[in-house]
């Protein structure tokens, strides 16, 4: 009997945490929908008002207006749950984010492309790196101790520096700009820009986690550089080979479900290794994601299958659980929002200026050259990735992670309306005119 009472007790508790998160998800999807609607009205792409939704959840604004309310809805029992299942999201987009990696926009474009590319990168996390510093001082501890400096300054450095190319590849979309040379030569340093971008990130995980220990860092350089070996020399061809026996369909471009679980499998296992290696998981998704790069049948197969339930799911749990943890409360003094205001400029003046100026001395006019700049400033999901993982390895404090966030989201913000209004007397004109989004 008591067995049974325990086993009742347990399933009741399992029954009232379900409950708690099935609340959760439908506000939060709910409110995903709602921005993703939206920011079309102000010619905004979804992504934009999915993430201000998440912010607008948090308690900045409805766990301030309805702290009661937000307390019930978003329990603290919870949390551990819903990260997961955010972090899981992050997987499953990595390895579409890999997959739909095109090298052949390595191939550059000319010199416009090499410098926009590298001033995307150094003048960013230089102009970061340079802030630290003089933010360092005005830190609070975090987890009752204090920020590793090395550490905040890398993060401040990267956070800068990235570019988000999914965002990017949604905007250039709906603009139906992607074709156009502006958007080839934007593509193509964007693409450096992430594979940069990647490697530092996991450089300075790596290092961060080591807890600036060289011989550790050393120890998980050498692990990382033997498994992407693996996966490009053993796995990739191996996998490929597997999964040819899994296409169906009267044009071979769809994949059994023998053929998904087994991707599901490896994606996992690369997810597992470089977890263990000390990386963080998603590093493994990507990876597995660029090795299979050219098999298009997958490439196709897995966007029909995952790319909308992501979208319509897991994303916005990520967004949410973003916006939960950004305060704007946090910013309690001048000298805070004063912070904000520098890192703003320093990130729009690093990325848009740097690039500009670029893609200008590389050939461009000068008009072009500025709607280059605009789109290598959006930083979007891949920006809030990099903050988040500052902030789970203690080196982004709640002020900070406040600004960056802002930062973010306001940098792709700006990169629409920018474009709209550099357009004229470009090659984007007519195409821009014609899109959704400039009508």
């Amino acid at each position: 009997m008591s067995c049974l009472f325990l086993l009742a007790a347990g399933d009741a508790k399992t029954e009232s945490l379900l409950l708690r998160i099935l609340v959760q998800l439908a506000v939060i999807i709910a409110a995903a929908l709602i921005g993703a609607r939206v920011a079309k009205w102000f010619r905004q792409p979804a992504v934009v008002g999915e993430i201000a939704a998440g912010l607008l959840l948090g308690p900045s604004c409805f766990g301030w207006l309805f702290p009661s309310a937000a307390t019930a809805i978003f329990a603290p029992e919870t949390t551990e749950a819903m990260q997961i299942l955010s972090q899981l999201g992050l997987v499953l987009l990595l390895l579409l984010v890999g997959l739909e990696f095109d090298f052949s926009h390595l191939r550059w474009h000319g010199r416009a492309a090499l410098a926009t590319s590298l001033t995307g990168v150094i003048l960013p996390f230089a102009l970061g790196a340079g802030l630290a510093p003089l933010i360092y001082p005005h830190l609070e501890p975090v987890n009752g101790g204090p920020v590793p400096f090395t550490g905040f300054l890398l993060f401040m450095g990267v956070s800068m520096s990235i570019t988000a190319i999914p965002v990017l590849a949604r905007i250039l979309l709906e603009l139906d700009i992607v074709r156009t040379r502006i958007g080839a030569v934007t593509m193509t340093a964007a693409a450096v820009d992430d594979v940069i971008g990647w490697i530092l990130l996991a450089t300075v995980s790596s290092i961060v986690q080591a807890q600036f220990d060289g011989w550790r860092v050393a120890q998980m350089t050498f692990y990382t550089l033997a498994f992407v070996a693996f996966v490009a020399v053993l796995l990739r061809p191996a996998l490929k080979w597997l999964l040819r026996q899994c296409y169906v369909g009267e044009n071979g471009d769809e994949i059994s479900t023998a053929g998904l679980g087994l991707v599901l499998v490896v994606l996992f296992g690369c997810c597992i290794a470089t977890s263990l290696i000390g990386i963080f998981a998603i590093f493994g998704a990507f990876l597995l994601g660029a090795a299979l790069s050219d098999e298009e049948p997958l490439r196709k197969a897995l966007g029909r299958e995952l790319r909308d339930f992501l979208s319509v799911f897991f994303l916005p749990i990520f967004f949410a659980y973003t916006g939960l943890r950004t305060n704007i409360g946090s910013l309690e003094t001048i000298s805070h929002w004063l912070m904000l205001a520098a890192i703003i400029t320093a990130a729009i003046a690093g990325k848009w200026g740097g690039c500009t100026c670029a893609a200008w001395l590389g050939g461009f006019k000068f008009r072009e050259a500025a709607c280059i700049g605009a789109l290598m400033n959006t930083r979007g999901l891949m920006g809030l990735m990099v903050i988040n993982l500052g902030s789970q390895l203690g080196v982004i404090p709640p002020s900070v992670f406040c600004m960056l966030v802002l930062t973010a989201i306001g940098t792709t913000l700006m990169t629409t309306p920018l474009l709209l209004w550099l357009a004229p007397g470009t090659e984007l004109e007519t195409a821009v005119k014609q899109s959704p989004l400039g009508k």
